[in-house]
């Protein structure tokens, strides 16, 4: 009877060994990914031409490994502004076909070119008249050549220095598949608003729906006074509104000028100030930073970090006062 048993366990680690393993690792892969972009040509583009005339889906295939970079690079493509989805071949013979339909176009990943259970589906989907892409590291193998468009991710060495494990064989199929759908979002037009859309609950989808109107105080909420109001009842408004400045508006509510915790500071800093007898008019800040109540709440962020503010006015067309918010605001937010 044969036992199979762990391998020893090594009693040091030896630092420079795992340091050169890891360095040839990234040289290997990195040479390998470099060496695609010699081969990207007529085919590439065949293959682009096919998927942006694509009527349904790209049905992504692969068995292992190569299995595994599918499902990324089908999620890459579905995000990126190209249907996709994933299809396990092995499943696929067991009733997983009826999920390809004649408008689809298949991308199948193999390095070998011979996986049995990608051959097997092969007949049903040439039948069915539906494009085949395949990437594979052998342009003569069966899965090469049945294929309407073919891309070579052929290597000169895995990775692994055992020469086994999917590595460098890996990394370059992946590569392709990001390379198509790039080249793809590129050719629809894809744009920030698009990625957002599809990517609603993640941070970038917060930083890229998100506008100022959303996150804004609006209404009696915004601080603001009249130029001529005192530095108290431009300190209780503030106070009362919690955003650490107030509006200093016309009568038709048009901004002149913006009261903040650091123009007072600055008042009671200087010995020529008559605190009591001036006026908010006197002591505000004259041009502030505003936004549009349009804009992404992103972009008020950047302006707060640029000009190292912690609050915006925003404004109307005609510079009325339509909003105010903070940066507590864009936190809560969660846009910063």
């Amino acid at each position: 009877m044969n036992a199979r048993t762990a391998p020893p366990l090594p009693t040091s680690l030896d630092a420079d060994l795992v340091t050169r393993s890891a360095r040839t690792v990234v040289a290997t892969e990195a040479a390998a990914a470099l060496a695609l972009e010699s081969r990207i040509g007529p085919e590439f583009v065949e293959a682009c031409r096919l998927i942006l005339g694509c009527k349904g889906r790209v049905v992504v295939s692969g068995m292992g490994k190569s299995g595994h970079i599918g499902r990324k690079v089908a999620a890459t493509l579905a995000s990126t502004g190209t249907p996709a989805f994933f299809v396990h071949p092995g499943e696929a013979s067991h009733g997983d076909l009826g999920m390809i339909l004649p408008q689809d176009v298949v991308l199948a990943l193999s390095y070998s070119g011979e996986t049995d259970e990608l051959l097997l589906i092969l007949p049903v989907i040439k039948r069915q008249g539906i494009p085949l892409i395949a990437i594979t590291g052998r342009p003569t193998s069966s899965l090469a050549t049945q294929a309407d468009v073919h891309l070579d991710g052929s290597i000169s060495s895995e990775a692994c220095p055992l020469g086994l494990a999917p590595t460098t064989s890996t990394t370059v199929a992946l590569v392709w598949g990001d390379a198509l759908a790039i080249a793809l979002l590129e050719a629809r037009g894809f744009t920030s608003d698009d990625f957002a859309r599809s990517h609603p609950a993640g941070a970038l989808g917060r930083r890229l729906l998100l506008h100022i109107s959303d996150v804004m105080h609006t209404g009696d909420d915004v601080p603001k006074v009249s130029p001529d109001a005192g530095i108290t009842a431009a300190l209780v408004e503030m106070t009362r509104k919690h955003l650490g400045m107030t509006a200093v508006v016309d009568a038709d509510q048009r901004l002149l000028g913006v009261f903040t915790d650091g123009d007072l500071r600055r008042a009671l800093d200087d010995e020529g100030v008559d605190l009591r007898g001036a006026t908010v008019a006197e002591l505000m800040t004259r041009g502030p930073k505003t936004i549009g109540a349009d804009k992404l709440a992103a972009e008020a962020a950047q302006l707060m970090e640029k000009y190292q503010i912690h609050a915006l006015l925003v404004v109307d067309d005609e510079q009325r006062v339509v909003g105010a918010l903070n940066i507590h605001d864009l936190l809560r937010a969660r846009v910063v």
